[in-house]
């Protein structure tokens, strides 16, 4: 069944500081760079400029969370509160890719640098635990890990967006990646849980990063629990993959057959063809 690891959150937490402070001027270059803004980029439908429209809205609106001095009103931005989790967060990213057009985004590499600076700057010293409401991922606050990690994937996953769009070199770590899943990955994947395809499954997944974290997600009836570091118990389906793999697989940049045929993922367990089935669960935008 595997052993059990155990980690410090806040050490955790400063190391993901650390990377996001590593990452933001990787960003910034990439996107001072970019020959061309209306190429096509690696999300469909969005061009070059677009996504980096979208990381210049999300650093605005992350740095509003935790800086009073920068606080957003969020009446008319927000889609309706009766919307999925999914839904709120595909009108938010629509909504974000027109915040900045025409010639407001050639301040993007700038506005990306100066609140990636802010967020980090308010932040330091505050607990890992500390909590911060964000009104798009619903009414219950994460915490400022979570919320630290996120930054930190929307950078990361994005910038590789852009820089395959752009036809520039760009890298995600494995460590980089391991933080991004252990920071976010728990809260963002009970968030996800489609309802309705969920309804009547009883499914419990080993996902075991290389390295770190592990994390056990246990699908009951349009309920999940995703708990990192559980304790030893049976499961259906274990999933074992590279830090960065998972990543990308997560965010669907990677198609998990590829992931497997390369051999950076592998299913195993009593029912390993359930692998499957794990990313049309946890919905994604």
């Amino acid at each position: 069944m595997g052993t059990v690891t155990t980690f410090d959150p806040v050490t955790e937490h400063e190391k993901t500081r650390a990377a996001l402070a590593d990452a933001v001027p990787r960003l910034v270059a990439l996107l001072r760079t970019v020959p061309d803004r209306d190429a096509g980029s690696g999300v469909p439908d969005w061009t070059v400029g677009d996504v980096g429209a979208h990381l210049a809205a999300v650093y605005l609106a992350y740095t509003s969370l935790v800086s009073p001095d920068d606080a957003m009103e969020w009446d008319d931005v927000l889609p309706p509160a009766e919307g999925t989790f999914v839904e709120r967060i595909t009108a938010m990213n629509d909504r974000s890719v027109t915040l900045f057009g025409g010639a407001e985004r050639a301040r993007v590499p700038d506005v990306v640098a100066e609140r990636g600076e802010t967020f980090l700057r308010v932040t330091e010293g505050l607990a890992p635990d500390t909590p911060v409401a964000a009104p798009w991922y619903g009414e219950v606050p994460f915490t400022l890990a979570t919320m630290t990690g996120l930054l930190l994937s929307e950078t990361l996953v994005h910038g590789l967006d852009v820089a395959r769009g752009a036809r520039l070199p760009w890298t995600i770590g494995d460590d980089e990646a391991r933080l991004v899943l252990g920071q976010s990955m728990p809260t963002m994947m009970a968030a996800a849980l489609d309802p309705v395809k969920s309804r009547g499954v009883h499914i419990a997944f080993d996902l075991a990063v290389k390295g770190g974290p592990r994390l056990a997600v246990v699908v009951h009836d349009g309920t999940v629990t995703v708990t990192r570091d559980a304790p030893p118990r049976a499961y259906d389906c274990r999933i074992v993959a590279t830090p960065a793999t998972f990543l990308l697989v997560s965010f669907r940049r990677t198609p998990i057959w590829k992931a497997v045929a390369s051999g950076r993922m592998r299913a195993g367990g009593r029912k390993p063809w359930l692998a499957m089935r794990l990313g049309r669960l946890v919905a994604g935008p």
